[in-house]
């Protein structure tokens, strides 16, 4: 199985140079926290992850040399469940983004009704810089280094940018081989996102586009909008935007424009979308490829469409991009790809936009299937995980949108409060030890 291409921490012209992600996390949790009244304790507790682990780690290159590598894995909050979030392989991997990061795993999890808190992970290195045997050894030591910092009952890994169900079947191994033969087949749970002949779940590779597509269906019939022959614009092509594309191709919605860190193209006539992710998936990116002209990055943003899908990075769109940016609504498939600045923007310009909490939460949904199936030794069909999966997110979906109206606020601080108020009932209850 080829290695997704994960594009650059900051795709050509991104919005801004200096991006302090983290605090951006922390200034959605205090806004939502005065929506909620969130009592200041909670609040308190929330606002740093409960470990965070890093680990240096020495393996040997295909030449013989001794390479060390820095790993990473941040676990915010348990109280609702096992910590739970993706591993990030990519050269900007650093302790402040996998701490905003596996922040808002904690909110998606409360928000989709997870029993699961929040974690995220990952190795400071670009892994197309090395070859297939030497990324299997890394994964493998770096699964080693983190003993029992993970866990199918503790902390539980899942893809994310620059790691794919390979990443995750070398973790499961390497782990059922730390723990004793009597014990292999009971820790399958410890990662998911894994290939479906190991363990893993039917649908979860579409897992996180197919969520964004309920939530576009939802907004869609909200507003009386009608998807058939309507347009959209994506940036990033890897697993999550091309996923996205497809699905929504098929209900009648083209893509005239794609972008990502190989460039950016234009078609009037709109994307072959499953064309254009083979070509991706054999390319590494989308840059070559023969059914659209080359265009700029501003040019990409200024492209009239209904709908925009940022499914890159984070902190893709500031102010510029936002003013620029002619479109009905703005379905963050990435996390935090819209900076502050630019969302202020956006809601001024009455563009609706989905906020990362909610609309990309499909993927962590998905992965709590397939955690129960180990569990359980059961294999579901695609088509239940899909119909569990549409219940989930239309009923998110109406939470925050309800939440949203009953405040007077928007949908991000909308999603973020009410995962909050979860969360706090839960303290309440409990309360702290000892």
């Amino acid at each position: 199985m080829s290695m997704p291409t994960p594009p650059p921490s900051k795709l050509p012209g991104s919005a801004a140079k200096e991006y302090d992600f983290y605090k951006v996390v922390q200034d959605y949790l205090d806004r939502a926290a005065r929506v909620a009244h969130v009592e200041p304790y909670v609040q308190t507790i929330l606002s740093q992850p409960k470990n965070e682990v890093i680990v240096n780690f020495p393996v040997r290159m295909d030449n013989g040399d001794i390479r060390l590598f820095k790993g990473y894995r941040v676990q915010h909050n348990n109280l609702l469940g096992p910590f739970k979030g993706g591993m990030r392989y990519h050269p900007q991997v650093a302790l402040d983004d996998v701490k905003a990061l596996a922040a808002m795993m904690t909110w998606k999890s409360a928000l989709l009704r997870l029993p699961f808190g929040g974690g995220k992970g990952g190795i400071k290195f670009d892994p197309h810089s090395v070859s297939r045997q030497e990324l299997q050894r890394i994964t493998r030591r770096f699964t080693h280094a983190l003993g029992e910092n993970i866990g199918p009952e503790y902390d539980i890994p899942a893809p994310d940018v620059g790691t794919n169900s390979q990443t995750m079947a070398w973790m499961m191994d390497t782990y059922s081989n730390m723990v004793g033969s009597a014990s292999k087949q009971m820790v399958k749970g410890v990662v998911t996102g894994k290939p479906v002949a190991s363990g893993g779940t039917l649908g979860r590779t579409k897992a996180t586009g197919q969520g964004i597509v309920f939530c576009i269906l939802e907004w869609a019939a909200d507003k009386g909008f009608n998807l058939e022959g309507s347009t959209m614009i994506v940036q990033g092509f890897g697993n999550v935007g091309s996923n996205t594309a497809v699905i929504l191709s098929r209900l009648g919605v083209s893509a005239v424009a794609v972008g990502d860190h190989t460039g950016y193209m234009y078609n009037p006539e709109g994307f072959n979308a499953h064309k254009l992710q083979d070509y991706v998936e054999a390319n590494g990116g989308i840059a070559g490829y023969p059914g659209g002209k080359p265009i700029t990055r501003e040019e990409f943003f200024a492209t009239r469409a209904d709908i925009f899908l940022p499914c890159a990075l984070e902190n893709q769109v500031g102010a510029a991009e936002a003013a620029s940016l002619n479109v009905k609504l703005v379905a963050e498939g990435a996390n935090g790809p819209t900076h502050p600045s630019g969302e202020k923007i956006l809601l001024e310009k009455g563009i609706d936009l989905l906020p990362d909490v909610l609309a990309n939460s499909g993927g962590v949904t998905v992965s709590y299937y397939e955690w129960v199936q180990n569990k359980r030794s059961e294999t579901w069909s695609e088509e239940d995980v899909d119909a569990r999966l549409e219940v989930a997110m239309k009923r998110a979906y109406h939470d925050v949108a309800d939440f949203a109206r009953a405040k007077r606020c928007d949908m991000r601080i909308a999603a973020y409060a009410l995962a909050l108020q979860r969360i706090e009932a839960v303290y309440k209850e409990r309360e702290i030890f000892p």
